[in-house]
């Protein structure tokens, strides 16, 4: 299975938009679910945001309003829109898919990219 790759990250003032995407040549994405989780220096992980092959998504409460995720089957790439960011959406963003057979609830132990960092001034 194909590692997926993010892009998309960078340095933002507080409430301007950033747009992450993520790819993997080779998985389809339309088959499984995919996380974007976050982790700022000294927190935890996260789940931020999750889309299902049913097409339902997921949101942390913290983002809800602000962050969507999409998927373009025929670009084969999941992006997660996110605006009006703040200072504590400051974060290494990454992207997950689960392993072939595993449930979405399993995705923690599945494939992760190596990340896209979002930092937000204030």
């Amino acid at each position: 299975q194909v590692r997926p790759v993010e892009s998309g990250g960078g340095s933002v003032q507080a409430g301007e938009s950033l747009r992450l995407s993520c790819a993997a040549p080779g998985y389809t994405f339309s088959s499984s679910c995919v996380g974007w989780f976050r982790q700022a220096p000294g927190k935890e992980r996260e789940t931020v945001a999750t889309i299902y092959p049913s097409g339902r998504t997921y949101y942390v409460d913290s983002v809800k309003g602000r962050f969507f995720i999409s998927q373009d089957n025929a670009k084969n790439t999941v992006y997660l829109q996110m605006n009006s960011l703040t200072p504590e959406d400051a974060a290494m963003y990454y992207c997950a898919t689960p392993r072939s057979g595993d449930a979405c609830s399993l995705i923690k132990r599945g494939y992760w990219g190596q990340g896209a960092q979002v930092t937000v001034s204030s």
